[in-house]
């Protein structure tokens, strides 16, 4: 994966060329025919797709059963695990495009100083949303720890457990953040060829398996609203303690 030149925002896990390097006079054209420009693109679109594939194919049915049937309780993490695997190889030889144009490339006063600024802030907040998305889906079920627990304890299957809402909301949602991962993707202060591949392709997969209806989204919000109540009777009881007893309660427990 490339290495972003000084003064370059990079937002963490996601390749970016070296725009410092790159040359944004290059015609159109000539850069599609440039095998500088091909060779690099070719193998970025074999990574997507090995990424895409795995992340894909695993989650069907049929070969979820046949990994189930190997690795039993594990299959969840099973999938984590090749998830990680191909993720990792994606950004291990992520090739940059060093030699073709540039859709956008922000380089003048002030905007060179503000708009890495804005996308930073952007990327900031996006990444606050996706943890706080933690807070309603099950972290350690889509993890895969939960399945072990719940064998170890006898319970069966925590997702059989679950209410038909959720299952349904499971069905619909290939994603749990997608539009933060859009802005994450596009909101940069300069766009490569490899960045847009990267970003065009994750795109079209991210939109074709989102589906979420009205019943989604208002159960989304209830179930985040529980949450916010959970917390905020926490902190209330954590301040008549204090009130109370003082610091040194607060301590002990």
């Amino acid at each position: 994966m490339g290495d972003a030149s000084p003064g370059t925002f990079c937002p963490p896990l996601i390749p970016i060329s070296p725009f410092a390097e790159a040359t944004p006079s290059v015609e159109w054209g000539a850069a599609l025919r440039d095998p500088r420009v091909l060779r690099p693109l070719a193998v970025d679109l074999g990574l997507v797709a090995l990424f895409v594939l795995q992340h894909s194919l695993m989650a069907t049915a049929l070969v979820k059963r046949w990994t189930t049937s190997c690795f039993g309780v594990l299959q969840r993490s099973f999938y984590v695990f090749c998830t990680a695997l191909a993720l990792q190889l994606l950004m291990r030889y992520w090739q940059p495009v060093r030699h073709g144009p540039l859709l956008w490339n922000v380089c003048t006063e002030p905007w060179d100083t503000w708009v890495p600024l804005i996308c930073f802030i952007l990327h900031f907040i996006a990444w606050l949303v996706i943890f706080s998305v933690i807070l309603i889906f099950d972290y350690a079920e889509l993890m895969g720890v939960k399945q072990v627990y719940y064998h170890c304890l006898g319970m069966g299957d925590p997702l059989a457990l679950k209410s038909v809402r959720a299952v349904r909301l499971y069905s619909h949602l290939r994603h749990p953040v997608y539009l933060e991962f859009l802005l994450v993707l596009w909101a940069v202060p300069c766009l490569s060829l490899d960045r847009l591949l990267l970003a065009g392709l994750f795109t079209a997969y991210l939109s074709c398996g989102h589906s979420l209806d009205q019943q989604d989204y208002l159960y989304l919000r209830a179930q985040l609203d529980k949450k916010f109540l959970v917390f905020s009777r926490e902190e209330a009881a954590y301040g008549d303690l204090l009130a109370r007893n003082g610091p040194a309660a607060g301590k002990e427990s």
